[in-house]
């Protein structure tokens, strides 16, 4: 079924390519990628052989997030210029679309990967009420502390007297990646949904992947080295006060601040 997942994933990606070629727009890699997962997990869903509780909610869970995900992306994809993040990439690589053609399959590839934890609920043939709750309630926590988080940076963004600044109101004022961290919590939704699998301990990849991502690979390092190239010094003053990921009260910063 993975190997589906890929090879349904890799055509979704070159046509990805070809209209980011015909637009200049990298950023739809990331909704396709958002979409790619929904579909997994609604792949696996209906195929796997566990019982029909957590399969069910597998595929409702994971496909409402999806599809919010990649809605949210699209809003930015089709009504905005290139991310800075991706733009800078582009502009590192020469603009090389055999390298960018790579980089859309690199994707592709990912997807089957992220798509284990979907595995291990999929194969659950044990119906174990109070962690099939909980694993909806940290959905719930996940996905609405991530929608609210994309909310409130939309509209801090869409205030032309904030250009150039930071957002640091709702839930920005404790942590400097709320968005990731609720994303990343998410995640902890398909372990408990696992519980009872024989595949369980794949469900851990989810969180444990996300995490060394957003931190270590694609989202962090990437972000915030925009903000400084785009923000600068308001930026830093946000650093020294604010945490990365894990929500916190804020320190006093003698910074900029935007409210």
């Amino acid at each position: 079924m993975l190997l589906l997942v890929w090879v349904l994933a890799a055509p979704m990606m070159a046509l990805g390519w070809h209209w980011q070629r015909r637009h200049t727009n990298t950023g739809v890699v990331d909704v396709l990628w958002a979409t790619g997962l929904c579909g997994a997990a609604a792949l696996l869903a209906w195929f796997g052989p566990g019982a029909t509780a957590p399969r069910l909610l597998l595929g409702l869970l994971s496909g409402l997030w999806g599809l919010r995900l990649a809605l949210h992306l699209w809003r930015r994809v089709g009504h905005e210029p290139e991310d800075g993040r991706y733009r800078t990439m582009r502009e590192h690589w020469r603009g090389d679309q055999r390298i960018l053609f790579a980089f859309f399959q690199f994707q592709a590839m990912l997807i089957p990967l992220f798509a284990l934890p979907f595995v291990a609920v999929a194969t659950n043939a044990a119906v174990r009420r109070p962690w099939l709750i909980a694993g909806v309630v940290i959905w719930i926590a996940g996905v609405l502390g991530e929608a609210v988080a994309d909310a409130q940076l939309a509209r801090f963004r869409g205030q032309p007297q904030h250009r150039g600044r930071t957002c640091r109101c709702g839930l920005w004022r404790y942590s400097r990646h709320p968005n990731y961290f609720f994303e990343w919590l998410h995640w902890f939704a398909y372990v408990a949904l696992a519980v009872g699998s024989p595949l369980a301990w794949l469900a851990w990849s989810g969180p444990v992947l996300m995490f060394l991502f957003l931190r270590f690979i694609s989202g962090i390092p990437f972000t915030e080295a925009q903000a400084l190239r785009t923000r600068g010094e308001d930026y830093r003053a946000y650093q020294r006060s604010t945490p990365m990921l894990f929500p916190w009260f804020p320190k006093r910063s003698t910074g900029l601040r935007t409210e």
